[in-house]
């Protein structure tokens, strides 16, 4: 107890690579760990399934067929571009500002990315982040949330050779607004713990100074996309600062009741490899190359599906 496993895991590695692994803004939910990590004198890069344009960026930030290095002047007429005020934001605290970029794909290219990066920035550990909990469920669930990118990155991960492969989850409770019922991930988590594979939670505490960090990127990221702020990343950060309850601070979310409580600002950390091996679709969605052969596979299986598990509420 006292290292906790998250960090204990890690120690051994000489270059780790944090990557968002639902696109959007899912990279920031990686930043507290990032922090913690480069203060201790870790090597760390940063990556993310990215739903930007990325097309529109020039041809000198792109270092292999499907990954781009953004940089805090990579120019893009793209009003939506949270790798670019990620970099923007980092490069002004003097932190490492090269955010890797990686557009929607199916298993197979967004594999190939990946191993460039492990290759390109000689990686030996690799943390999936996501913001919610999605990622987490194997699905026979009563609700797979929004699924797609996360278990994809997933997928193409868990094939690749690096000593350590993490998948960290920060959020939990957020999905409930995509249908995630979180009993069905705790269940998930205890049948983790029971293969060895659960590596516990962590709470990012309020006055650190990787929370203090991370609200001020969120804050910032807010501020650059006022149209479009980042439902999740506000939702953890209202939570890191001691928030609770139906907590407002974009028009997004008008018309819903959002439950902010400490236990969006804890890490639930497991295992890649064997939250891969109970994954029950994953084999489907092995050998595709786009993004819609992903979605499609996914529904073709939940159709199939003879009973999905009983949704429960929380008994206490």
């Amino acid at each position: 107890m006292v290292v906790p496993p998250l960090f204990a895991a890690l120690a051994p590695a000489r270059s780790i690579l944090v990557a968002g692994a639902g696109g959007g803004f899912d990279v920031y939910a990686g930043l507290p760990l990032a922090f913690a990590l480069w203060r201790g004198g870790a090597q760390v890069h940063l990556a993310n399934l990215s739903f930007s344009e990325l097309e529109l960026i020039g041809r000198e930030a792109w270092v292999a067929e499907h990954v781009a290095a953004v940089q805090p002047d990579t120019s893009s007429p793209d009003w939506y571009f949270p790798e670019r005020t990620l970099a923007r934001w980092l490069a002004a605290q003097e932190l490492p500002s090269t955010v890797y970029a990686i557009p929607p794909l199916g298993v197979q290219p967004l594999r190939a990315a990946y191993r460039h990066l492990v290759e390109q920035l000689d990686v030996d550990a690799v943390v999936l982040v996501d913001g919610g909990t999605d990622i987490l469920l194997r699905g026979d669930e009563s609700d797979l949330g929004t699924p797609v990118e996360d278990i994809t990155s997933l997928a193409a991960v868990t094939a690749l050779d690096v000593p350590v492969k993490l998948v960290t989850s920060l959020g939990f409770g957020i999905d409930a607004y995509d249908g995630v019922n979180h009993v069905e991930v705790l269940e998930n988590l205890a049948a983790l713990d029971r293969d060895g594979g659960y590596l516990g939670a962590l709470s990012i505490p309020g006055s650190s100074r990787e929370a203090t960090l991370y609200r001020d990127a969120v804050a910032d990221a807010q501020a650059a996309t006022p149209e479009r702020p980042s439902i999740v990343q506000g939702q953890i950060a209202a939570a890191t600062s001691g928030a609770f309850g139906d907590v407002r601070f974009t028009r997004r979310t008008t018309g819903g009741d959002l439950f902010v409580n400490p236990l969006m600002a804890m890490y639930f950390t497991v295992d890649l490899d064997k939250l891969a091996a109970r994954c029950l679709y994953l084999d489907r969605i092995e050998n595709t190359i786009g993004r819609r052969q992903v979605i499609t596979r996914i529904q073709a299986f939940r159709d199939e599906l003879l009973s999905a598990r009983i949704p429960r509420a929380f008994p206490h």
